[in-house]
């Protein structure tokens, strides 16, 4: 089958070969009208750039990488799909390395990778401990750098969410409900994000004269939520409440208590943390810890491609959450009948949509 050419493209649209081109680098001078006509041509005829000729002819393609760790998880993923789609919007193209070790050596062998492939700019989101974080910043210089799961004292240019607020809004949202024996599901304590949720939640039960009951550390996967979730509610006595470091989690701790025989959350409440597109078609609906991902992602490639991203010596932004309140919470049976239960849930909902004076 023979191969459109951007001559092809040119004789389709009317225009010269070097029309054509400039319409796919992108340049200025070129009407409005001309570049629609070259983009409906290059539609008709399925024709595609061939990027590989266009570096080997030493052309600067708008290009963005974006270091990433495993994208079969749901933070990761919506974070990488928002990257692309900004990047695009914004005339750039986002090339992904995905990091099969969550290290310094694992992300350094990805820079290098996209290095190699001329960005213009770098995406780090994987978890990383401040130091580490530093040497790849000055790694990857003189591009320019956005860390995406790092400490909120890491000394580098960095975009997270305010992992302590999290937590405190689920604890704070269970003592609301009257739950005094709450359990924690940590996520691997290798992450950044992992240790701030379960830090910020002690410290909010140590606010409210509490101490966490029991407390497991799971791997973000559904299969470590269904077996943590055992150990919890083995104890004696059983938890009240379990507030679980991310959604998916959170899945197999809904299906431990099915098969316990265990009401959720009429015997007991599960708070997540991440809010994905599926946690409110769990049975039940989960209430969980909003986190914009997509958001975050536009945000870290505006900055990326920002003319004055350089006045700041460090880029530091703390994005915020917000509480999620679904139908997986509320108060305990034992301690209150049915009737009054349901109304606790009604103002906890309240409260959390800011509607109680």
């Amino acid at each position: 089958m023979k191969t459109t050419t951007l001559y092809d493209v040119a004789r389709a649209a009317g225009v010269s070969y070097q029309t054509v081109s400039r319409v796919i680098n992108r340049a200025e001078h070129v009407s409005a009208r001309t570049r629609e006509k070259v983009q409906r041509a290059m539609a008709e005829l399925n024709y595609v750039p061939n990027r590989g000729a266009q570096l080997l002819a030493g052309k600067q393609l708008k290009t963005l990488g974006l270091v990433s760790t495993d994208l079969a998880l749901h933070a990761p993923s919506q974070i990488a799909s928002a990257v692309k789609a900004r990047a695009a919007e914004q005339g750039y193209t986002a090339l992904i390395a995905m990091v099969t070790r969550n290290d310094e050596a694992g992300c350094r062998a990805a820079i290098q990778e996209l290095q190699a492939q001329r960005v213009e700019g770098l995406l780090i989101n994987v978890p990383l401990e401040d130091d580490a974080a530093a040497r790849l910043q000055a790694l990857a210089a003189p591009l320019p750098a956005l860390f995406l799961d790092v400490g909120e004292a890491a000394p580098v240019n960095r975009l997270v969410f305010d992992a302590r607020e999290g937590a405190r809004l689920g604890v704070s949202h269970l003592a609301a409900l009257g739950h005094q024996h709450i359990a924690l599901l940590a996520g691997p304590l290798s992450s950044v994000s992992a240790r701030a949720r379960l830090e910020g939640w002690q410290q909010a039960l140590a606010e409210c004269g509490l101490t966490a009951c029991a407390q497991a550390v799971g791997d973000w996967s559904a299969q470590s939520g269904y077996e943590k979730a055992h150990s919890l509610l083995a104890v004696s006595p059983r938890p009240q409440a379990i507030l679980v470091a991310n959604d998916q989690m959170a899945l197999g701790v809904l299906r431990a208590c099915a098969e316990k025989g265990i009401r959720v959350p009429g015997q007991l409440s599960v708070v997540g943390y991440d809010d994905t597109t599926d946690s409110a078609w769990f049975s039940p609906p989960l209430t969980t810890v909003r986190q914009a991902f997509r958001h975050a992602g536009e945000q870290s490639v505006d900055w990326l491609i920002a003319r004055d991203r350089h006045r700041a010596a460090c880029y530091q932004a703390c994005l915020p959450v917000s509480l999620v309140v679904r139908e997986s919470t509320a108060a305990h049976s034992d301690t209150t009948d049915d009737a009054l239960a349901r109304r606790l849930q009604a103002l906890a909902r309240q409260a959390a949509r800011g509607d109680l004076r």
